[in-house]
């Protein structure tokens, strides 16, 4: 009884955003993966065509430096600054880790043909879920992380089961954050 509080009050920090998923895990550099895009610079406005005012497709994503010993990749995005807390926009897990470069409009669908599985977003749905921001400038980031096996989660993940299956298996991350403001 005692590890399913541990866990679930782990799960809730790492929702609020209270917990570096990094922790003791096994890279000493955290920050060691270069992840950049093609259609906007880090700190840079992310083009519309990526939000819910264009295609709403995701954007090309490249990256560089994965740690020795890495098997997949997760990629997590997300909006902290949601008015109800963080929001989810994609979740993509167990990215073979010869793959270094995802091109824009990942399709929409649990599985993808070099075997990632697509969890689900806080829309409510399978893929890439563009920013939409109610009002203001929101920041999106694009969290890349490098683990040293395959993810086994029975069914498609949320960003909180995902963390929780990473634990102790992440050897490097990066992040590449863009922002966005809805023109009305």
């Amino acid at each position: 009884m005692k590890s399913v509080c541990v866990v679930c009050a782990f799960a809730f920090l790492c929702l609020c955003g209270h917990c570096n998923i990094m922790g003791k895990d096994k890279g000493d550099n955290k920050m060691s993966i270069k992840i950049t895009s093609s259609a906007f610079k880090r700190e840079s406005m992310i083009p519309a065509r990526f939000t819910c005012d264009g295609e709403d497709i995701s954007p090309p994503l490249q990256w560089e430096n994965l740690p020795q010993g890495t098997q997949t990749l997760a990629i997590i995005a997300d909006d902290p600054d949601a008015p109800m807390g963080t929001f989810v926009h994609w979740v993509l897990y167990n990215l073979p880790a010869d793959v270094n470069e995802l091109a824009e409009a990942v399709p929409a669908r649990e599985m993808l043909e070099n075997g990632a599985i697509q969890g689900k977003t806080d829309f409510g749905r399978v893929g890439y879920g563009g920013p939409c921001p109610p009002s203001g400038t929101h920041r999106y980031f694009f969290k890349i992380y490098a683990l040293d096996k395959k993810v086994d989660i029975v069914g498609n993940a949320d960003k909180s089961r995902l963390i929780i299956a990473m634990q102790g298996h992440i050897l490097g991350q990066g992040e590449l954050m863009g922002k966005y403001k809805r023109q009305k």
